[in-house]
């Protein structure tokens, strides 16, 4: 496991928040962003014994957010930082909307499946662009995104203090590493 995988889940789980069970929320109860039919699948699959969804914490969720997103968008193999903006991408938005915006931005195969030749086409933009570049390129991508969705009005604010708390988590990592 990269290293900064679980600095990464922290600063997630800071937009992610606790316990909400909104009436309005399609996805019901949720705590720490995994909501109460994610968790309990995970719970059936892996054997485990269920908690009450008000008392999860970290190491409950870090399993969950690891095979689901972290690993699917090959966040081991991306370079740090990036690793940060496509695993928060696709925690909010999909994993395959999340791979598709970098293969698009990298320019390969747009299949929404992160594999050899993406992370390969990966390394190659930021040897040529620079990581910072592919930072601020990804994110600008992904903000402009969510300014074409319909209901931006009513989240806009939300997605984009997100988006640029994400990218400068991601220089800071940048920086560190």
């Amino acid at each position: 496991m990269k290293e900064n995988y679980d600095h990464c889940l922290e600063m997630i789980l800071h937009h992610e928040g606790g316990y909400v069970n909104h009436p309005k929320d399609p996805g019901g109860e949720t705590n720490l962003g995994v909501t109460k039919r994610v968790y309990e699948k995970w719970c059936m699959e892996n054997d485990l014994n269920q908690k009450d969804m008000k008392d999860l914490e970290f190491d409950d969720v870090a399993p969950i957010y690891k095979k689901n997103y972290w690993d699917r968008v090959k966040g081991d193999d991306l370079p740090a930082g990036l690793d940060l903006c496509v695993f928060d991408f696709g925690v909010n938005a999909g994993t395959g909307r999340a791979a598709k915006y970098l293969q698009s931005m990298i320019g390969t195969t747009v299949d929404g499946g992160i594999g050899p030749n993406t992370l390969k086409a990966v390394h190659t933009f930021v040897d040529s662009e620079s990581l910072e570049y592919a930072i601020d390129t990804y994110q600008s991508n992904r903000q402009e995104y969510y300014e074409k969705l319909s209901t931006f009005e009513t989240f806009g604010k939300g997605w984009t203090r997100r988006v640029v708390e994400t990218t400068s988590s991601a220089h800071k990592i940048l920086k560190n590493s």
